[in-house]
């Protein structure tokens, strides 16, 4: 993977319950794209037709009416989307298990192939290894690491997927990536979510004049033939 851009689709889900064995249905899903660890501002978000009525506990969850979802799409006619927009991704949730297992459920009603578990990765068990003994909750995390999520009055998939995206790249190691002028450190970055390398795809553009260029050049050609700005010219 080395040289490509690192993607994976931070995300979550809003449900009819508890238990996907036993009924319980999809009704929104939320994906926020990651490149290298970095946002793009690619979204996927849809609300789901459960094709059964809402339980007041779930409602209470996520404000979801049956009323509301009973004119959206069915999960059948956006499942070639979804897997379009996460195709080739590593998938990123809170509490893994949970969503995922929804999502296997719908696609494998389908007919499709259920999502791999090496392609997921669980920030609830990032962060109890990170912070061994701490509360692990979304909001607790958002509390740990200043994300502000005053606006969470309900659970929402796009707000959560949101803020864990946040989360995640904290978990992660932070927003700033790791800068170093030898390649070796570059191919070693970045490795401790999910064992991928973070190498920029292409070099960005250079922001310097004419002027500045040629002074540059001045400079190295005074430093004589051993200078080691030489090597990255």
């Amino acid at each position: 993977m080395e040289g490509l851009a690192l993607r994976e689709i931070v995300m979550d889900t809003e449900t009819t319950g508890l238990d996907c064995r036993n009924g319980d249905r999809l009704v929104e899903i939320a994906c926020v794209e990651v490149a290298n660890y970095i946002p793009t501002g690619r979204v996927w978000h849809q609300y789901i037709n459960p094709e059964r009525d809402m339980p007041a506990e779930a409602f209470a969850v996520h404000g979801l009416s049956t009323q509301f979802l009973s004119t959206k799409p069915l999960f059948s006619t956006l499942a070639q989307e979804f897997l379009a927009f996460v195709n080739g991704a590593k998938l990123v949730f809170h509490n893994a298990s949970f969503d995922i297992g929804f999502i296997n459920m719908e696609l494998e009603r389908l007919g499709h192939t259920a999502w791999a578990w090496e392609n997921v990765i669980d920030t609830l068990a990032l962060a109890r290894r990170k912070h061994p003994g701490a509360p692990s909750s979304l909001d607790a995390l958002c509390k740990r690491y200043g994300i502000d999520n005053s606006s969470r009055s309900l659970h929402g998939a796009l707000l959560d997927a949101q803020l864990l995206a946040e989360v995640y790249l904290q978990l992660a190691g932070g927003h700033q990536p790791v800068f170093d002028l030898s390649l070796a450190a570059a191919s070693a970055a970045r490795t401790q979510a999910s064992g991928a390398i973070l190498v920029r795809p292409e070099p960005l553009p250079a922001n310097l004049i004419e002027a500045e260029v040629i002074a540059h050049n001045a400079f190295i050609d005074g430093l004589g033939e051993g200078a080691i700005w030489r090597l990255y010219q």
